[in-house]
């Protein structure tokens, strides 16, 4: 009863995952193949229905529900809330509510609309941002630019939500470096979010970006360029109380902190892998 691929946040290993739309609507990004092999659409109320029934003949109290696939937020606001209501009744042991969400999902919605939605139990948005930089997004086929990122997750915050956002380290490749870690610095800076997660490149064999490297179009970071992103990107941001991850397997250096209590800590540590004699990247993605 799921359609795959099926893909979740790290963080919603635990989560029952209840599907409720396709695919991605914009499903265009360069680097990404996750829903590329599916036709985006909405799950009618028939079909949600069905699907909650067969997943609770074997998750009957779950803590935690992930809404997948990739952009749940751009259903109307009123089948959204009659969603959650629903979902709320046939699981009530569920202490948090959560999916992804598209920017454009969240400046197409009215402040009054992001309230009710929060109000209705959604409780927490993971964004990509993936990257600051506008050239990068561009180059990427993100669909929006640096400001439309900023403006999305300061209505997430301002609405109520608790908000996760990622930054893909490498994405701007060789030419773009510098100007990936400040912007991105940036961006993450003026949203403030609850959650901040890096995670590095890996690119899928599929995926249009493969055909510009090996066109020669874009040039992957050598490791201890990616360490030099990172501490670049860390050293420009400004955060207050927001919870910092790179744990991902993608990540060469595995770190926790809250920023920015614990940025000098965090940099230092990046700094020692770069100029030491441990850091050993060749044959694992991680330390």
């Amino acid at each position: 009863m799921y359609s795959m691929p099926l893909y979740r946040p790290p963080s919603e290993a635990r989560s029952l995952i209840v599907q409720v739309t396709e695919g991605c609507s914009h499903n265009k990004c360069r680097f990404c193949y996750m829903y590329k092999c599916k036709q985006f659409r909405l799950k009618s109320r028939e079909e949600l229905k069905e699907h909650i029934v067969w997943l609770k003949t074997y998750y009957q109290d779950p803590e935690r529900i992930f809404l997948a696939d990739g952009n749940v937020l751009c259903l109307k606001t009123e089948k959204l809330v009659e969603l959650l209501d629903y979902i709320k009744n046939e699981f009530p042991t569920a202490k948090r509510i959560s999916s992804y969400s598209g920017p454009l999902d969240i400046i197409r919605k009215t402040d009054e609309e992001l309230k009710l939605i929060r109000e209705s139990g959604l409780e927490l948005l993971y964004m990509g941002v993936e990257s600051g930089s506008d050239k990068v997004l561009a180059m990427m086929q993100k669909g929006v630019n640096q400001q439309q990122m900023i403006e999305a997750g300061q209505k997430a915050v301002k609405a109520g939500f608790k908000f996760s956002c990622m930054i893909i380290s490498g994405l701007g490749g060789i030419d773009y470096m510098e100007e990936h870690a400040l912007e991105s610095a940036k961006v993450i800076s003026s949203i403030n979010p609850n959650y901040f997660s890096l995670l590095r490149l890996v690119v899928e064999e599929e995926s249009e970006l493969a055909d510009d490297i090996r066109q020669g179009k874009f040039h992957m970071l050598t490791p201890m360029q990616v360490l030099d992103e990172n501490i670049m990107m860390l050293e420009n941001m400004e955060l207050k109380d927001c919870v910092f991850r790179a744990n991902h397997v993608s990540n060469y250096v595995n770190q926790a902190g809250v920023l920015n209590r614990d940025k000098d800590m965090l940099v230092e540590r990046l700094k020692k892998f770069r100029d030491g004699n441990n850091f050993i990247p060749m044959g694992s993605d991680r330390l």
